[in-house]
């Protein structure tokens, strides 16, 4: 008896913590802290202050570190971004703007595959058969496994970047090999990607990468321009209310090109 009650409870807490509910669309989200999300982090605490625009969704998914749907909440990538604190960042704005505009689109499932960490991560580590790439691509292959098809990737990163020269000078070169290797192994070559252009950097070569993710033109990518949101007291991370507002903007940007 005593056996069967523990089997019981096992069995409860397992269900309670994955969703019976399978993800329609998979939106992929990788890049570094301001993808992971850094939005109410002060003196490396989270405030826990989510705004209404990224409440959570019996609609809206989260894979996590473990291969399992669950419902998704802020900070999505506490589970995969380990080595620093996470906060909230624009997936849930971005997800619950898709289903304000079309419910039909959900489930959603959000796969958070960000890497910030302590120091950031340069494009040159996500290049294919790195550490990062691998690890995306894991993840995204167990999201399809579900049944879900990949609606989009969301791609925010080039803060490091902007530290040495060589590697602002080779950002454009290493993006567009990122986004090409990324639909060639998704098996999609007109994957639709919207990423960002960053609003801060860890060096003083943030213009040079901004011009070279503004001048990247590829069929079906679309950027969007996060200058001018704000920034938390380090000048480097969006705070709550600009990723709320850069969530909308990623939506509204993938919206018009489906409807392209």
């Amino acid at each position: 008896m005593l056996a069967f009650l523990h089997l019981l409870l096992f069995f409860h807490l397992f269900t309670a913590s994955t969703s019976a509910v399978k993800p329609k669309h998979i939106i992929l989200l990788a890049g570094q802290s301001n993808m992971s999300g850094r939005g109410g982090i002060h003196n490396n605490t989270w405030d826990g202050v989510v705004p209404l625009q990224s409440h959570p969704s019996p609609s809206i998914l989260r894979l996590t570190a473990g291969l399992k749907w669950v419902k998704a909440r802020d900070p999505l990538h506490k589970d995969i971004d380990v080595n620093a604190t996470c906060g909230v960042g624009p997936g849930m704005s971005f997800a619950n703007r898709i289903l304000h505009v079309d419910p039909r689109l959900g489930p959603i499932g959000l796969v958070p595959c960000a890497i910030g960490g302590p120091r950031g991560t340069k494009i040159s580590q996500w290049r294919k058969g790195g550490l990062l790439y691998n690890q995306l691509m894991r993840r995204a292959n167990a999201a399809r496994r579900s049944g879900g098809s990949v609606l989009a990737v969301l791609w925010f990163q080039g803060e490091s970047d902007t530290v040495e020269e060589m590697d602002a000078n080779m950002y454009k070169r290493r993006l567009a090999n990122l986004f090409s290797s990324l639909r060639a192994d998704l098996g999609s070559p007109l994957l639709p990607i919207v990423h960002v252009a960053i609003a801060s950097g860890q060096g003083s070569l943030v213009e040079s990468v901004r011009k070279a993710q503004l001048a990247t033109k590829i069929r079906k990518v679309r950027c969007v321009d996060a200058k001018g949101l704000g920034l938390l007291e380090d000048n480097l991370h969006l705070s709550t209310p600009a990723q709320v507002r850069l969530g909308g903007m990623l939506a509204d940007a993938l919206f018009k090109m489906i409807r392209n």
